[in-house]
């Protein structure tokens, strides 16, 4: 019976929890309460770099005294205006000049967010009103956006690869233009790791998903797959570590459950196996891998029976 296997990074991958997105901002949480309900920012289970764009935006606002009412109004003009506009705060780069809230469209177009009105008179003193960022880190800023955008798209051109059958090469190469945009990129260098890994190299594979922890030691996903690589090659001390570094950030990691389970049963530690075949039915109780797992915890209880234990856990349940 073999240990589930290994996963690719999401296309969408979950980057700040509300809590770490709070601190990227230095925002009290009963700020960003006051702003969902008031539609200016939308509530997330997780967040992504977009959104910390634009909740900095928010922020720089708030900070130049624009009430929230007038940015709604702002915002819903902006919209009825500009229909292919999904999100004003990062798809637009917004200016204040004096009472008047304008922003620059395609083509370096300067148009009045309430009237939609262009402005000509377009020049560098303007740009230095730009919100996004303070004016002094402002190209700083924008470098690092756009190279994160950049590596968000080559990243999803490598999943597009992978998922269309493409040659394997192909969606590396995709992958490393990110990391080239944005070293600090785990999905990329864990989906690399996975690709080397089904094709058995497991050197190299090792090397990414190493990498991947290095740059993003709370990545979940990173620790499971080298726990995969790890059990693969019979380092099963190696592996159980992993396995339970990826349940520590993720308790509902049904994966890492079922796989732990597995492996103590191997080494006959049936109390922990029990432990973690329970913990993983909590978790995944109808699919296939239930039933397997289901199986393995009658084994383990007709075991313990056979060898005269009364029990299999502390509370007595055999």
């Amino acid at each position: 019976m073999a240990a589930k296997p290994l996963k690719k990074t999401p296309a969408k991958k979950e980057l700040w929890t509300r809590v770490q997105l709070l601190r990227q901002c230095n925002l009290p949480a009963r700020q960003l309460s006051a702003w969902e309900k008031q539609g200016l920012f939308g509530f997330k289970e997780a967040y992504a770099f977009e959104d910390l764009l634009s909740l900095r935006v928010l922020v720089r606002l708030k900070e130049l005294g624009l009430s929230p009412r007038k940015l709604r109004d702002v915002f819903d003009s902006v919209k009825a205006k500009l229909s292919h506009v999904r999100n004003p705060l990062t798809e637009l780069r917004v200016f204040v000049e004096g009472k008047r809230i304008s922003v620059q469209t395609a083509g370096n177009r300067k148009m009045d967010a309430m009237s939609g009105q262009l402005l000509l008179d377009f020049d560098q003193a303007e740009l230095r009103r730009l919100l996004t960022f303070p004016a002094t880190r402002k190209d700083e800023a924008d470098k690092l956006r756009r190279a994160k955008v950049d590596a968000e798209t080559w990243f999803q051109k490598g999943l597009e690869l992978e998922q269309n059958g493409a040659d394997k090469r192909e969606a590396i190469e995709a992958y490393e233009q990110a990391l080239a945009l944005n070293p600090a990129l785990a999905g990329a260098l864990v989906n690399i790791g996975t690709i080397f890994f089904n094709a058995r190299k497991w050197r190299e594979s090792e090397r990414y998903y190493n990498e991947a922890i290095a740059a993003d030691d709370a990545y979940a996903l990173a620790h499971f797959n080298l726990a995969n690589l790890h059990e693969e090659l019979g380092r099963t001390s190696l592996a159980i570590q992993h396995y339970t570094k990826a349940i520590d950030l993720h308790s509902a990691y049904a994966d890492a459950h079922y796989n732990l389970a597995l492996l103590y049963q191997n080494r006959g530690r049936a109390m922990e196996a029990m432990r973690h075949w329970k913990q993983y039915l909590k978790l995944d109780p109808t699919s296939h891998w239930a039933a397997i797992a289901k199986r393995e915890m009658t084994k383990l209880k007709n075991s313990a029976l056979v060898g005269g234990r009364a029990t299999l856990d502390p509370s007595g349940t055999a």
